[in-house]
């Protein structure tokens, strides 16, 4: 498909491949970040990897949903306050409202839906 084909039209994008371990870290209340898609006009959802530290901080969203998949290492999800097992492959769907926080060194595969917005992260 060519890149610079007219028929998209001027009002759809299209596809985006990223690099995610070429990315920027970015802080966040887990650890660091590899944020992708977060800034198109079209987006429905972002993709992120997520570092996470030993501890990392209870937060919440009030709009966004969040999907979790440990990449690497063994530990546990606090989830309104209740810790949970998680090592590769599990995956834990977060609702907005959900206290949570991620405890041991992991590696995830997180999707916000919808994009990631700092606006959007609250601590008690």
């Amino acid at each position: 498909m060519d890149p610079n084909d007219a028929s998209r039209g001027p009002s759809r994008p299209g596809p985006q491949i990223v690099q995610l371990d070429a990315l920027e870290a970015t802080r966040c209340p887990c650890g660091w970040a590899r944020r992708a898609f977060i800034d198109r006009p079209d987006g429905v959802a972002s993709v992120h990897v997520v570092e996470i530290e030993q501890d990392s901080r209870v937060h919440y969203h009030r709009t966004m949903t969040e999907i979790y998949v440990v990449l690497e290492g063994e530990g546990e999800i606090e989830l309104d306050g209740v810790r949970h097992p998680v090592k590769p492959l599990t995956a834990v769907y977060l609702p907005p409202g959900c206290r949570h926080r991620a405890i041991g060194r992991l590696k995830i595969l997180n999707l916000p839906i919808p994009p990631f917005d700092p606006g959007d992260e609250f601590f008690d």
